[in-house]
This record gives structure tokens, sequence and C-alpha cells, in this order.
């Protein structure tokens, strides 16, 4: 247990640098495996199904948001609260923290599961489904949700061994992940020939196979942070903070999933069941860089907590300017294949004419302002970091609901009735645009945050002179 006593007093001793590159490298591992492991899917279901596959496939993203957003819930909240705790030097609590993921985990995975499974036709024709493409979605969804218990604890596990300072054990978790289902989907995909289904039974068997990994290290009572009794009572504290600071990302999955209805609907009215196969190969492709974001920001979020815990707010300031530079190297990487290379990407997931037409249309629209959005994140995640969950909360919501929600409402019809364009490419614009406004809120919430930072800087230095 010392040695993770020490792994994790680290964080506010070590060069901020070193730090992140020792915490962020396994975490975008981790993130980038995370997302090719969606692609993978994704490819394996174009080539192998066919496109209005990839359509059916697309419908389901609103609920996996729906059901990402609970995990997050409990996930991030915890993993802030256990950082925290930790640069407090309370590990009791922090021991309670994990104990409280696990029961929480296991009823919300059952209960979501449950429900979905139970009303998941009516759920999929309101997210957009025509008698084309409900049998894909349904086939998938019904394997996904019957193992959505599994997901939930798999993904909150992670989280704790992440911020308990054990980054690479997270990685390892989700590189194995995506390892073990590149290896089943081939087999299950075209060996047994179970179709979408037999992607998402890889998906599931993947997932289980790594959680007994995760159960395994948090058995070991030489952790920091480890399974034993008398931890997994829920204490309303624990709960309440939680849940609190969970809230951000929770409200911005929730946002995403109803969002993603609606360009879904909109496609569908203005392009048809193949545009929402477009949009499904362009959103894996943005998310692609995104999750690499969400790893340097996995990465500065222990460094962040713990320091700001601390009240070592230099250091604070130093790990959000290095993320906020290598989230904007990323974004902008996205952005350069985005304008100058798309029907290469996205001739990895199809050979239809048609579809690969559609998609590198909407793929251009969306990456136009691409190297901004890495700011934004980073900006959303650092105030969620260090505990401020309402500010997180406003700057997570601001692009869904403030800008990009209007624009989809509005853009399409403009568009259809008013330009030479049809309402296809309303749906498409009101992305990138939403990504520019909520980059300049985010800019301004920063920097007035920065300049109070600053201050108290000054104020203690002034008092230990």
């Amino acid at each position: 247990m010392t040695d993770s006593k020490s792994a994790a007093m680290e964080l506010g001793t070590e060069r901020i640098r070193k730090l992140l590159v020792q915490y962020a490298v396994p975490a975008i591992i981790a993130m980038t495996a995370s997302s090719l492991y969606n692609m993978v899917d994704s490819i394996f279901i174009g080539h192998g199904v066919g496109p209005l596959a990839i359509s059916g496939l697309a419908l389901t993203f609103p609920l996996m948001n729906l059901a990402a957003a609970f995990g997050s819930l409990v996930g991030v909240g915890a993993a802030t609260l256990i950082s925290m705790r930790l640069g407090q030097r309370d590990y009791e609590t922090a021991q309670r923290v994990l104990g409280n993921v696990v029961v929480l985990n296991l009823v919300i995975g059952v209960v979501f599961g449950a429900l979905a499974l139970v009303f998941l036709d009516p759920i999929l024709y309101f997210f957009g489904a025509s008698e084309a493409t409900i049998g894909y979605a349904r086939e998938y969804m019904t394997v996904i949700l019957a193992g959505n218990v599994v997901t939930h604890m798999y993904l909150g596990l992670n989280a704790v061994l992440r911020a308990s300072g054990h980054p690479r054990k997270s990685m390892y978790a989700t590189v194995n992940t995506v390892v073990i289902n590149t290896i089943l989907d081939p087999i299950f995909i075209f060996g047994f020939g179970w179709g979408i289904r037999g992607a998402a039974i890889a998906t599931v068997l993947a997932q289980v196979i790594s959680l007994v990994w995760q159960v395994r290290i948090l058995s070991n009572k030489n952790e920091l942070l480890h399974f034993r009794r008398g931890i997994y009572r829920l204490r309303r504290k624990i709960v309440g903070d939680m849940l609190s600071i969970g809230m951000s990302p929770f409200l911005m999955n929730l946002a995403a999933c109803f969002i993603v209805i609606l360009i879904n609907k909109g496609l569908k009215q203005y392009g048809g069941d193949l545009m929402i196969g477009a949009y499904g190969i362009v959103n894996r492709l943005a998310f692609f860089f995104v999750m690499i974001v969400l790893g340097i920001n996995q990465g500065m979020q222990p460094i962040a907590g713990y320091n700001f815990g601390a009240r070592q707010y230099e250091r604070v300031l130093r790990a959000l300017k290095l993320t906020i530079i290598g989230a904007t190297c990323i974004t902008s990487t996205g952005f350069l294949i985005g304008e100058l290379a798309p029907r290469l990407a996205v001739s990895l997931f199809t050979t239809d004419r048609e579809l690969i037409r559609l998609s590198v249309e909407g793929m251009r629209i969306v990456f136009v302002f691409f190297p901004i959005i890495g700011f934004q994140m980073v900006a959303t995640n650092f105030f969620l970091s260090i505990g401020m969950a309402s500010k997180a909360i406003f700057l997570s919501l601001s692009r869904q609901l403030l800008f990009l929600l209007p624009g989809l409402l509005f853009l399409p019809r403009l568009f259809d009735e008013l330009t030479r364009w049809d309402g296809s490419w309303g749906v498409w614009c009101a992305m990138p645009l939403s990504d520019l406004l909520a980059s300049l809120v985010a800019f301004f919430m920063l920097t007035y945050q920065l300049r109070r930072f600053r201050a108290q800087i000054a104020a203690r230095s002034a008092n230990e002179s």
C-alpha cells in the first residue's frame, strides 16, 4: 500500500510535464483503442453486412449515449472525487468511493438494460428507424443491452484504476478489450455468419474478460484502493458528491442523445436512410480524434484534481496549459484529414459509392472548425477536474443545447427553402457552427477563472513574503 500512496502523492511533487506524459499517454492509448473499438465494429459491419447495416448501427448511437450518460454519472464523478480525496490524504473516503461505485453501477446497469430491452422497438422508431434499418439496430442493441451491467462496471472500475495512480493498468484494460473485440469480430460476423449480432456479442464478451482482470487487480489487498468489507453501503455524502461532479458529463451525454435523435431525423427527412449511415461514418471518424482529446483530459484530471485539493494552483495552471496545447494539436490533425483526405478515411468503412459521396460531403463540413474544439473540451474538463461542477455543466450543455439544438431546428428548413441545397446541408452545418460558438463561451469563462487563480497565487506569495 506504501507504493500505491507514493504513486498518488507524486501528483503533488513530480514535474507537471512528466506527470502529464505519465498519465496522459496511457489514457490516450486507451481512448484511442476505445475509439478504434467502435470503428472496428463499423468497419466489419459495413463490409460484412452492408451499407444499410451502418445506418442501423448509427440509429443505436442515441441509446449508447444514454447508457454512457449513466456510466459517466458514476465513473467520472468517482474518479474526480477519488483524486481530490487522495490529494487531501483522506484514504478512507476514497476507499468507500470504490465500494459505492460498484453498488451504483450494478443497480443502474441492471435497471437501464432491462427497461431499454422492454421498450426497444418503440425507442428505435423514435430515433429515426425505418422498416429497412430497424432489424439491424434491434439485433445489435438486444445483445448490448443484455450485457449493459458489464459495460457499466467495466467503465466504472477503469475510472477508479486511473484515478488511484494506475493509468497503465487502466490503459491495459481498454487495449485488451479492443484487441479481443478485433479478433472476435471477423470470427463471429464472417466465420459463424452471425452478422451484426456477432459484432455485439464480440463487444460484450471482450468487456467481460477485461472486467474479470480489473476485479482481480482491485481484489489485491496491497492496493491503496481494493475490495473489502464495509465499503459497499451507499453513503449519502459520497453518492451526493459523486453524482454532483458526474452531473456534467451525464447531462452532456444526455444532451448528445437528444441531439443525435434530431440529427438522424433531419438527415432521414431530407436525405433518407443512407444519409444516416453517412453521419454514422463521420461521427465515428470525429469520435476518433475526440477520444484522443478525452485521453489527454483524463491524464490532466488526476493531476489538476490532486493539486487543486492541495492548493498548489501554479501546478494546476501548468497542467491546464500543456493539456490545451496537446488537445489543439490533435484536433488540428483531424481538421487536415477531414478537409484534405476525407475520401480515404471514409473508404475504410464501405465500398458503396453513394455512401462514400454523402460521407465525404458531410465530413468536410463537420470538420471545418475542428482545430478549436480541443480547447473547448479541455476547458470543460478542467472545471470538472477541480470540482466546479456547475461551470462544467454549463459548458457541457452550451454546445449541445444553446447552439446546436436551435441550429438543427431552424437551419435545415432555411437551407431547404432559401438555398439551392437541401435541408441535409443545414443539419451538417449546424455542427461546426455550434463548435465555434461554444468555444468562444469557453474562452471567456476560462479567462475569468484563470484571473482568479492568479490573484490567489499572488496573494499567497505576498503572505509568505
